[in-house]
């Protein structure tokens, strides 16, 4: 066995806490990547520069974002199993390197105007951090708060959400200083390579991982658990081959599916929805609606995940899903006659939106056990990949479909909105799908463990 002296600064055993180490100095070593890479929300604020300076479409100019978004799901979903083994700092390194390293290529292919070095740069390269960096604190986190673990991952994936609040003004101040010309661009991408490996670095350097066997003063398991919590381990191999798995991958599709559909198209379906009343939105009104469904996705990362460690995972997807298919109904057939109905709809879709991905690290935890739940996560993302694609075309592509057969206003959305309904509902029997996971998929229990009871059937869905 290797010891401390001849491992790297980065081997998971070089992050083990000393004692009295604080598990609250975590959240913010998390946050320091998470706040980094949710930059990718941003990337609109470089679309009309990049679309004018290289005279690319709208269509060219998304290209960086999604396959940024492709390759999210697909690292978290291949890198997840080395990121449960080398750690979280590791996994924090390599996402550093790579989301750092993407706006370098990125800036390359700006001042050159090769346009593909921007698509490798950002959105392959750096692609990949995004995938390893999302997943590289959700294991840890759970095992420092194992009695609050939806509000400790809601902290974390709160900073992806809130990411581009500061990304989106920071990158069109610089704009505004270097130029939206090629130069200025690459400027620009330069400037944030060189930050975010600063700031990412804070978060390489204070993560830690709990010793075996640690809990928080005063707390001990429950001894009865919920009955949808299991005291059990899985491993990643096993859990893609349970059902729980892929009924939870539908339920996170469909949850993404259904938000990202608003989020993507916010500022023009508000426009169109009262372009002919009394009421206009006019541009400033839209982009600060933008800003607020961005406010409710991070805010609701939080404010739902904490609220699942009270009710249960089951019950919170059920909010979810059935009360945003309700919020979808209520835009449908009311909200060009409210401007508050719509806003409010809306906000309430977006924070179902964030807080479904903050919730899931938790279900996943409750489902397989804290053994490889990082991996899973990360396979599970999958889900956040299709979706990504998904949500965008349904409203796009029926919008354009209506727009040609001469409709206008709400009429633009009704179908897609009516599509998401059924979606929503489609998750929403996958969750209701879901069981205990069958023991046949357990890992073996260490041979001085004594036999372990029988799960109780007592505490609901929790």
């Amino acid at each position: 066995m290797l010891t401390n002296d001849r491992v790297g600064p980065l081997h998971r055993s070089r992050t083990l806490a000393p004692p009295g180490w604080s598990r609250w100095l975590v959240p913010p070593a998390a946050l320091s990547v998470h706040l980094s890479i949710g930059q990718a929300y941003a990337w609109s604020v470089f679309k009309p520069p990049l679309e004018s300076s290289m005279d690319l479409s709208g269509t060219a100019s998304a290209l960086p974002f999604q396959l940024g978004i492709v390759m999210l799901g697909l690292s978290a979903a291949f890198g997840g199993t080395l990121v449960e083994r080398n750690g979280p700092r590791w996994a924090m390194f390599v996402s550093l390197v790579c989301f750092s390293s993407g706006f370098l290529v990125a800036s390359l292919g700006a001042a050159t105007s090769q346009y593909w070095l921007v698509v490798l740069g950002y959105g392959f390269i750096g692609g990949i951090g995004l995938g390893i960096g999302y997943i590289s604190p959700v294991s840890t986190l759970m095992k420092w708060f194992p009695d609050r673990p939806g509000m400790a991952t809601g902290i974390a994936i709160m900073g992806f959400g809130g990411g581009a609040l500061i990304a989106s003004p920071w990158s069109s101040k610089l704009l505004e200083h270097f130029g939206t010309d090629n130069g200025g661009i690459a400027a620009t991408f330069l400037v944030h390579g060189v930050t975010y490996a600063v700031f990412m670095t804070l978060g390489v350097l204070l993560v830690r991982v709990p010793p075996e066997g640690w809990r928080p003063a005063g707390w001990e398991p429950p001894q009865e658990q919920g009955h949808m919590i299991s005291t059990a381990d899985v491993s990643a191999r096993n859990a893609i081959r349970t059902p729980q798995f892929w009924f939870l991958w539908v339920v996170l599709c469909m949850n993404v599916t259904a938000g990202i559909g608003i989020l993507e198209k916010a500022a023009p379906m508000i426009g169109d929805y009262f372009k002919d009343t009394d009421t206009p939105v006019s541009v400033t009104a839209a982009a600060g609606f933008v800003a607020l469904l961005s406010a409710a996705n991070m805010a609701g990362r939080l404010l739902w995940s904490s609220t699942s460690d009270l009710i249960g995972r089951k019950n919170m997807y059920r909010v979810y899903l059935g009360v945003g298919a309700l919020m979808y109904l209520a835009i449908s057939q009311l909200g060009d006659s409210s401007k508050p109905l719509f806003v409010v709809c809306a906000l309430v879709i977006l924070s179902f939106y964030g807080g479904g991905f903050a919730t899931v690290p938790a279900y996943l935890k409750d489902l397989f056990g804290t053994y490889q739940v990082g991996a899973i996560h990360g396979r599970l993302l999958t889900a956040w990949s299709v979706a990504g694609v998904l949500g965008p075309y349904i409203v796009n592509k029926v919008a354009d479909h209506q727009e040609e057969a001469g409709k206008t206003g709400p009429g633009l959305y009704s179908l897609s909105l009516t599509i998401m309904i059924a979606l929503l509902v489609v998750g929403f029997i996958a969750n209701e799908l879901i069981r205990p996971v069958h023991p046949r998929f357990h890992e073996p229990a260490p041979a001085a463990a004594e036999p372990e009871a029988a799960p109780a059937e007592k505490g609901g869905d929790r």
